[in-house]
């Protein structure tokens, strides 16, 4: 679905990556876990669009689209959703999901707003409220769930348990859990190991702008040793 090749970026003369390669398989979750400052939402930026690589090739569904902007890459089924961000603070919960509906029903439907609305039970009981009335995780949930209306392949999440009371990360993490099983594909950058852990197939562990190891989760999680040199936990 997605390989990343010998991948350079950063923001102006500031270099933030440097040759990160990669491959995500169609259906795989993939974690990407390191410390603060390490890149990870910078890739994550590289691979969608907002950061554009100096050096490198991103290759999506056998596409390269390293050079496309940030639209076209969605357009291509490839959606970012970046902590929280992107919702209409002024909308209504439901206007916002039927305003992203909207914008891509001219792609094969794979989730409507009603499935959007079952996955997040909350949601819909704040189906009126403005977007930005709702809690930290009602906006992380809807951030979600506007992102899944894009139809993508592939979701890109950027610390999507961040912040979030212990209740609603078990939700978060129960609904990455259900996409992982029916095939989506996606990678998670989470700071919570456990969030990580729990959802994905395996995870890639960044030094200073390039990955240092990739391990299957459960193996990972067995071996303290590694979290500690390279995570500091």
């Amino acid at each position: 679905m997605l390989e990343v090749r010998n991948l350079s970026a950063g923001y102006a003369q500031f270099s933030v990556l440097d040759g990160v390669g990669f491959t995500v398989g169609d259906g795989e979750f993939l974690g990407i876990l390191g410390r603060n400052g390490v890149g990870k939402t910078t890739l994550l930026k590289a691979i969608s669009g907002p950061v554009q690589p100096s050096a490198g090739q991103v290759i999506f569904g056998g596409v390269d689209v390293s050079r496309w902007n940030t639209s076209e890459i969605a357009r291509a089924g490839l959606a970012l959703v970046l902590d929280r961000k992107g919702i209409f603070r002024t909308l209504s919960v439901m206007e916002n999901l039927q305003l992203a509906a909207r914008l891509h029903r001219h792609k094969k439907q794979r989730w409507s707003v009603d499935d959007v609305l079952g996955m997040f039970p909350r949601l819909s009981e704040r189906s009126r409220a403005p977007g930005g009335g709702l809690s930290g995780g009602e906006q992380q949930m809807l951030a979600i769930a506007r992102a899944l209306l894009c139809q993508p392949r592939m979701l890109l999440l950027d610390e999507p348990t961040e912040g979030l009371a212990p209740k609603i990360v078990d939700e978060v993490v129960d609904l990455l859990r259900r996409l992982r099983k029916i095939g989506l594909t996606a990678i998670v950058v989470d700071q919570r190991l456990e969030t990580v852990f729990d959802t994905c197939d395996e995870a890639i562990v960044m030094g200073r702008g390039v990955p240092v190891l990739r391990r299957n989760c459960r193996a990972l999680r067995d071996q303290p040793e590694l979290l500690a040199e390279h995570l500091g936990v």
